[in-house]
């Protein structure tokens, strides 16, 4: 009698960056869930702390204040591609930490160097526990939290393909607002001093202007099952 000994896939850690409206969260969570992988929305903990501290009179244009209280507020954030979740000191804040005015605050206080050692130090951990693998998502993994990661991926469209999707997200979103505010986040987040948004020297880049969110998916699959291979 003969038994089939089934081969456990070998554990991948994928790091996906990029600017926003380049379909990362989309596609991270397509793939996480069809190769049974966790997921972290790393820009989720990001406006986690920015609604903390609106939420609890921290001057947010005021660097010294956010780091001062960075390391207040407890962040716990779920994997699970199907349904990511993320808490604030035990309150649920999947829904108020995608407000406009989060989103306009999250960048200056994502760039203060006491926020991003804290957070970059969660993330590793999430990532580090992960015992599947994981595919993180956010604008410095490659190049700062994950440098080590098994496969770096850079998503890239053009600012008007990103203003479309953006805008198609919110109801009544005017699209040259919507773009001339992308370009404004991603001179932020590209400026910074400290992990700015930048493309690792050995990610590959995948530019999805023209491709539909279900050709990035299944491109980027390819990619983690090439590299599964390899492993």
């Amino acid at each position: 009698m003969s038994t089939t000994v089934e081969t456990a896939r070998p554990s991948v850690i994928v790091a996906i960056d990029g600017p926003s409206g380049t379909g990362k969260s989309s596609t991270s969570k397509a793939v996480a869930a069809e190769l049974g992988l966790s997921y972290l929305d790393t820009g989720a903990q990001y406006r986690a702390i920015t609604w903390w501290m609106l939420n609890n009179g921290i001057d947010v244009s005021d660097p010294q204040e956010i780091a001062t209280a960075a390391a207040k507020p407890v962040i716990v954030s779920g994997t699970d591609p199907a349904a990511p979740t993320i808490t604030v000191d035990g309150e649920d804040a999947s829904g108020p930490i995608r407000t406009q005015e989060v989103t306009s605050k999250v960048s200056a206080v994502s760039a203060v160097p006491e926020v991003r050692t804290l957070i970059t130090a969660l993330q590793r951990s999430i990532a580090a526990a992960a015992a599947g693998g994981i595919v993180v998502e956010g604008r410095d993994i490659g190049t700062t939290v994950l440098p080590d990661a098994d496969l770096k991926i850079f998503l890239t469209a053009s600012p008007e393909a990103r203003a479309a999707r953006r805008s198609g997200e919110v109801k009544g979103s005017d699209l040259t607002a919507t773009r001339e505010a992308l370009i404004l986040r991603d001179a932020a987040d590209s400026g910074r001093k400290t992990s700015p948004l930048a493309k690792a020297a050995d990610a590959v880049e995948v530019d999805t202007t023209e491709l539909t969110l279900q050709q990035v998916i299944e491109c980027v699959v390819t990619l983690v099952e090439g590299k599964r291979v390899a492993a």
